[in-house]
């Protein structure tokens, strides 16, 4: 089954979602499936997701090599109209309650209240996001990584010129794409400098 078939499933089923707003925030430098089983899991849970590109002010480095446009374009073709996809720039201050605050400020610019589920994959540095925030309760659901991979693996397939693994851990309608998101990756070597946290 395709995004597009999940999401249309999901959108049809008669029952009423637990969470009415539900977010994933990610660099997505690569997306892979890993990526495409949280927002799926977000878009089964939730009637309305966002979809929050961190990073999205850098593009051309050896961490961050796709632009915002980019990465919004690609998860925008598995999702279309089913999610809404935002960009989440970098403010200096890692992985906090600071920085927590601010992905809520930003959610509620966007969708006008804060979200009540945040969906991602388990990591130590997202613990304390919320803590602090008052106000505000949101649930975490942590998808099992049932996939063993990383965006940082992933470029490593494109510097490769690995195309099998590649295509192994991505949507099948990314395939396509695999030369020429090989060259920004290899153009963006050139740049080991980063002000992403």
């Amino acid at each position: 089954m395709s995004a597009r078939e999940e999401c249309a499933a999901a959108a049809g089923a008669e029952m009423k979602k637990p969470y009415r707003l539900g977010i994933v925030v990610g660099r997505f430098q690569t997306f892979h499936n890993g990526h495409r089983q949280m927002i799926s899991k977000a878009v089964e849970l939730c009637d309305e997701v966002g979809v929050f590109i961190g990073s999205s002010q850098e593009a051309g480095t050896v961490k961050n090599p796709f632009d915002y446009e980019t990465r919004k374009r690609l998860i925008g073709s598995l999702y279309g109209e089913t999610v809404r996809i935002y960009p989440l720039p970098d403010i200096g201050v890692g992985n906090n309650a600071r920085w927590g605050a601010y992905v809520l400020e930003q959610v509620t610019a966007r969708f006008s209240e804060p979200p009540d589920l945040m969906i991602s994959g388990k990591e130590e540095r997202r613990i304390d996001w919320f803590d602090g925030v008052e106000g505000v309760s949101v649930a975490e659901l942590y998808v099992p990584k049932t996939i063993d991979i990383s965006a940082t693996r992933m470029r490593s397939f494109f510097l490769e010129n690995d195309f099998e693994s590649f295509r192994a851990f991505s949507p099948e309608e990314f395939w396509p794409e695999f030369a020429a998101l090989r060259e920004i990756v290899l153009a963006a070597q050139a740049n080991p400098e980063t002000a992403s946290i």
